[in-house]
């Protein structure tokens, strides 16, 4: 028992570790809180510092999620790695090193995912990016991935994992909720590098 709970606390405490935060005022000397929707996840951070530093931030979250998902597997837990995942899930949305105003759950799901199952992780990348070169909207795009997961679980997924993704897909619809309210006015930023 008292391995499980490190597990759970060591899945929510990885999920908290801004990196947007980190990599904008350790490199960039900016808070990228202050810019742009206010967010810490990676489409703000390309959006605030660039390329560069959106591929990075964007990396480091989604190896949050993959982790916390193989931490119950290093620990030799009998917890189950998708519970671990949605900790961190939780932890990365809700940050206990940053006043708990986090991402929007994309990144770290995704690394959830990568650990679990790949194939799906891949092909949510490639729904992604076919989304985004179309609608040129990330937000969009993120929604359009879950929702592709969700199906790709219903499909080949076992039950655990048709339970997660669901969570996880009602986690970046919540946390999009502006977005799409944006989208449907208009007014949602395009990206400009594609």
């Amino acid at each position: 028992m008292a391995v499980d709970a490190l597990i759970i606390l060591l899945a929510y405490l990885l999920g908290s570790i801004p990196s947007g935060l980190i990599i904008g005022k350790v490199f960039y000397g900016t808070d990228i809180r202050q810019h742009g929707s206010g967010n810490l996840g990676g489409t703000n951070t390309f959006r605030t510092l660039g390329v560069k530093a959106g591929l990075i931030v964007t990396s480091a979250d989604i190896l949050k999620g993959t982790l916390a998902a193989a931490l119950p597997v290093l620990f030799g837990s009998d917890i189950h790695p998708l519970i671990a995942g949605v900790v961190a899930v939780v932890g990365h949305m809700y940050p206990l090193f940053a006043g708990f105003r986090g991402g929007k759950a994309v990144a770290t799901s995704g690394g959830v995912l990568l650990f679990y199952a790949p194939p799906m992780f891949v092909i949510m990348l490639l729904i992604f990016f076919v989304s985004l070169y179309i609608t040129k909207y990330v937000s969009l795009s993120s929604m359009m991935a879950a929702i592709a997961a969700v199906i790709y679980a219903i499909i080949f997924g076992d039950l655990p994992l048709i339970i997660v993704v669901s969570i996880l897909g009602f986690f970046v619809f919540y946390r999009h909720r502006a977005n799409i309210k944006r989208i449907i006015n208009k007014t949602e930023p395009k990206v400009k590098w594609l």
